[in-house]
């Protein structure tokens, strides 16, 4: 367990840079292209088209990054990508942020849809949808960490459906990075005992907060 343990750690840490290392480049060539006056709406259009287009290109790196590095590309960071495509380029096309803005929520709603129907039908779509596995985890582990999962992607549909409507496009890009983070990171973590319960064959906790990383889907 010691001799892989920096291997895991490398590669849990290579998956959350997948996820959100196209959203932090977003968010500092949004910031490096804003307007300095409030109110110019020319220049801040022009830097969430400068924003959207870096944040498409780092979309593609990631998930080339993601088959050369960790070996595979999970169904759902391919869906998330074919979504940042192309909602970023709407975003483009009619200048309008908006799309990209309503992006997440959107995301966040099929996820939640397919894991939840796939809960109440007795299948975890979680397993299939990550390409992941937990080893010695059981179907019962399974079945709830998608329930759970699909929970919480409900709130943050609502959460970010909330920001849209109530604040600015830079805080509710700031809050992006500093409030969702923050929440999936806290959330990926509260679900590692239940995991441990149900059989995650690992030796510590720390083990198996590295694992429930490495395995979260993308929320980017």
């Amino acid at each position: 367990m010691a001799e892989q343990k920096p291997e895991k750690l490398k590669s849990g840490w290579m998956n959350v840079a997948v996820d959100y290392g196209p959203l932090l480049v977003f968010f500092f060539v949004y910031k490096y292209f804003s307007p300095e006056e409030s109110g110019d709406m020319s220049g801040e259009i022009f830097a969430v088209i400068r924003g959207t287009g870096a944040f498409i290109v780092a979309a593609i790196i990631a998930l080339a990054v993601s088959k050369w590095r960790l070996g595979k590309v999970s169904p759902m960071l391919m869906l998330s990508t074919a979504l940042i495509v192309g909602f970023g380029a709407l975003t483009i096309y009619f200048q309008d942020e908006r799309f990209i803005q309503w992006k997440p929520t959107i995301v966040y709603a099929i996820f939640a849809v397919v894991l939840l129907v796939g809960y109440w039908r007795g299948k975890s779509l979680l397993k299939m949808l990550l390409e992941a596995a937990f080893e010695g985890l059981n179907d019962e582990g399974w079945l709830k960490l998608s329930r759970n999962w699909g929970v919480f992607f409900i709130f943050l549909g609502i959460l970010n459906a909330g920001l849209v409507w109530f604040v600015s496009f830079e805080t509710w890009l700031a809050a992006k990075l500093w409030l969702f983070l923050p929440l999936t990171f806290l959330f990926t973590f509260t679900q590692v005992p239940m995991l441990m319960r149900h059989g995650l064959a690992l030796g510590d906790d720390e083990d198996a907060a590295e694992e429930a990383v490495k395995n979260e889907p993308p929320t980017g």
